[in-house]
């Protein structure tokens, strides 16, 4: 890897660091970057997810007084996260390369769509619940269980837009601010990283430049993202996850 490389990959894992924060989708900065210096794409993946772990982690860090008071919520989605995440990871070397290509667009835009519609849609279940004298569930029940199940599989495997795949499953069946479940997502990504990295450690192969280059930038990019998007209003966060989104979007149909 040539000087210009390294950093090339160093600005994508700050770049990566800081979007996977606020909102998700930083490996469609790293990956082709990666992609660019000559690597593999299962090499890439890998490398990509043991480099990103360090940035999950201070955006979680970042995001922590948003945390308070969630701790029961946020052990029992890790539980189905860390299922979802090693089995993404196991069907990475099982499955071809194209086997998520095809529906990974549909469900980032379907994602959005309840991204956008989340607000109405809060306010019509808090209208049936106040009619019908229903309390408000904290932890989303089986359905949010088996939603981050499912998105964290697909987070073991590729990574990319899986945390508005989790906004977007929380937003619907959670009642909080866009901020508190933000936080929440950084952890569920953290632990999808970890589980599916520390499986790539004993089974597959990776370039420790390119995950020590992603590492230290995702690292300084978690916190800048924690600080950006602590900050913004929700109907701004809201935005931008939406235009995150649609960059995703077309650069995952453009592959």
């Amino acid at each position: 890897m040539s000087i210009w490389e390294a950093l090339a990959v160093f600005a994508a894992g700050i770049g990566a660091g800081t979007i996977n924060t606020i909102v998700g989708s930083g490996t469609l900065i790293t990956f082709p970057v990666l992609l660019a210096t000559g690597l593999p794409p299962v090499t890439a993946t890998v490398s990509n997810a043991l480099g990103l772990i360090p940035g999950s982690v201070s955006g979680a860090i970042g995001y922590r007084a948003e945390l308070k008071g969630q701790r029961r919520l946020v052990l029992r989605l890790c539980v189905a996260a860390a299922i979802g995440g090693l089995t993404g990871a196991m069907l990475l070397l099982a499955l071809p390369a194209t086997a998520f290509e095809t529906i990974v667009p549909v469900l980032v835009a379907l994602a959005l769509v309840l991204v956008v519609l989340q607000p109405r849609i809060s306010a019509r279940v808090q209208r049936r619940r106040a009619r019908t004298g229903t309390a408000a569930r904290t932890d989303g029940g089986p359905l949010l269980f088996g939603g981050i199940l499912l998105a964290s599989v697909y987070g073991g495997y590729f990574t990319a837009a899986q945390g508005i795949i989790y906004l977007s499953l929380m937003g619907m069946l959670i009642e909080d601010t866009l901020q508190r479940l933000n936080a929440v997502k950084n952890v569920l990504a953290a632990v999808v990283n970890s589980i599916a990295a520390l499986f790539f450690l004993f089974v597959a192969d990776f370039d420790w430049t390119a995950v020590l280059l992603i590492a230290v930038g995702s690292a300084i990019g978690g916190q800048v993202g924690a600080k950006v998007g602590r900050r913004l209003p929700p109907p701004a966060l809201r935005a931008f996850i939406v235009v995150v989104g649609t960059f995703a979007i077309v650069q995952l149909l453009l592959r």
